[in-house]
């Protein structure tokens, strides 16, 4: 009886084949994409750093247009925070999934048509349904009868208005006011015209998150702790610009 082990059916059908055994390494696939790329290189001029500097500048161009956006100040008005020159980076995520401005926040919105042309940086005052009034007994800034000491960061000797106001906040819309009162042009300037001076919110184009430039003034553009106890607004945002008599509450 031979007791010599015999190679089975399987054993012959699972042994590797010649060519099996030196099969390429890199296969058709990766053969392809090295040889396409290895094209676009050569068909550009300055080759692979071209191709690597046009991919960082279509990066940038992405982030800058659905991400952060850089923005210059460009006048005094929201001094002493942000200086003429400044750079600040806007985060336009900020407001996006059913997040809206809150009272505090530093916006850049889209001021053609309301305040003049282009884009303005303005501190968020009211929101809709809020009751703004200036001033009270004391000269500051009330918010649904909260008054707000924004002595944190108002320019240093302005009063927080000269121009009485007692306004009622539209529902999609804000009050903004410039940091450096004596000289900002913003929502009281515009009590008189359409719209009462309010800033749609889908004018907004984002949030100043960051002062970038120059290096000596770089920060984090943080939300005031001024607004944190201001309640709620239950104001009647109905037809109209929003606009009362002015000093109502005293």
């Amino acid at each position: 009886m031979d007791t010599e082990a015999q190679p089975t059916e399987r054993d012959r059908s699972s042994r590797p084949s010649d060519s099996e055994q030196h099969s390429d390494p890199e296969g058709p696939e990766e053969r392809s994409r090295s040889a396409f790329a290895g094209r676009i290189t050569d068909w550009v001029p300055g080759g692979r750093l071209t191709v690597i500097l046009l991919t960082l500048l279509l990066f940038l161009l992405l982030v800058s247009t659905f991400v952060l956006r850089p923005f210059q100040i460009p006048s005094g008005s929201m001094e002493r925070g942000l200086r003429i020159g400044d750079r600040v980076l806007v985060n336009k995520l900020a407001y996006r999934f059913d997040r809206r401005p809150q009272r505090g926040d530093v916006v850049v919105f889209d001021g053609t048509g309301l305040f003049g042309s282009g884009d303005y940086i303005k501190r968020v005052v009211g929101v809709g349904g809020d009751h703004v009034v200036c001033c009270d007994r004391e000269g500051r800034v009330r918010v649904n009868g909260q008054s707000v000491d924004e002595s944190e960061f108002l320019y240093p000797g302005d009063r927080p208005s000269t121009v009485r106001f007692d306004v009622d906040v539209p529902d999609g819309t804000l009050f903004v006011l410039g940091d450096h009162r004596s000289g900002s042009s913003d929502s009281r300037d515009h009590l008189g015209s359409p719209g009462g001076g309010m800033v749609p919110v889908d004018r907004v184009i984002g949030r100043a998150d960051w002062i970038v430039w120059p290096f000596a003034h770089a920060t984090r553009l943080d939300r005031p702790a001024a607004y944190a106890r201001v309640p709620d607004g239950h104001a009647d945002t109905g037809a109209g610009d929003g606009r009362r008599p002015a000093g109502s509450d005293g």
